[in-house]
C-alpha cells in the first residue's frame, strides 16, 4: 500500500467519523443561533453586549443563518459570545466516502462496458447481460482502486 493511499484512507475515516456523527443532526427550525441563544436563556441584547455590536446586528445574524447568507466568521463569533462552539462538516449525502468513489467508479466502468459492448454488438458478438453486469462490477473496483487522473470527470 503507497503512503499516497494511507493518506487518502486516513482522510477518509476523518470524514466518515465526522459523517456517522452528524447523520441525525438537522438544523433547528430557528436555526442554530437562535435556538442556542434560547436554550441559555440569553436574549438578542445579552449576545450583542457580549460581541460588542447592537442587538440589531444579533437579529440579521439570526435571519441570515436561515436564509444561508450568514458568514462562517459571523457564526463562529455569535456562538463564541454565547460560550459555545462553532462547528462545521462537510460530509457525503451518501454517509461515507467509499459511496461516492465507488458510485463514480461505476459510472466511468459503466461508460467503458457499454462503448464495448456496442462495438461487439456491430460485429455480432454481443455478450449475455449477466457478462457485462460481471464485467461492470470488475471494473469497478479496478476503477476505485486505481482511481485515475480523470476519475471524476465527466468524460
Amino acid at each position: 500500500m503507497s503512503v499516497k493511499t494511507i493518506v487518502q484512507q486516513q482522510y477518509r475515516n476523518i470524514v466518515d467519523t465526522a459523517a456517522a456523527s452528524a447523520a441525525s443532526l438537522k438544523a433547528p427550525p430557528e436555526g442554530w443561533l437562535r435556538t442556542v441563544r434560547s436554550a441559555l436563556g440569553m436574549s438578542g441584547a445579552d449576545v450583542a453586549k457580549k460581541m460588542g455590536v447592537t442587538r440589531a446586528r444579533v437579529t440579521t445574524a439570526e435571519r441570515a443563518e436561515l436564509t444561508g447568507g450568514i458568514t462562517l466568521k459571523s457564526m463562529q463569533a455569535t456562538a463564541e459570545a454565547m460560550g459555545c462552539r462553532f462547528v462545521y462538516a462537510i460530509i457525503p449525502a451518501s454517509g461515507q466516502v467509499e459511496d461516492l468513489i465507488t458510485a463514480q467508479a461505476r459510472k466511468k466502468a459503466m461508460a467503458i462496458v457499454g462503448t464495448a459492448s456496442k462495438h461487439m454488438a456491430l460485429e455480432n458478438q454481443k455478450l449475455p447481460d449477466d457478462k457485462i453486469a460481471q464485467e461492470v462490477e470488475r471494473l469497478t473496483r479496478e476503477i476505485a482502486l486505481e482511481m485515475p487522473s480523470n476519475f471524476w470527470s465527466d468524460q
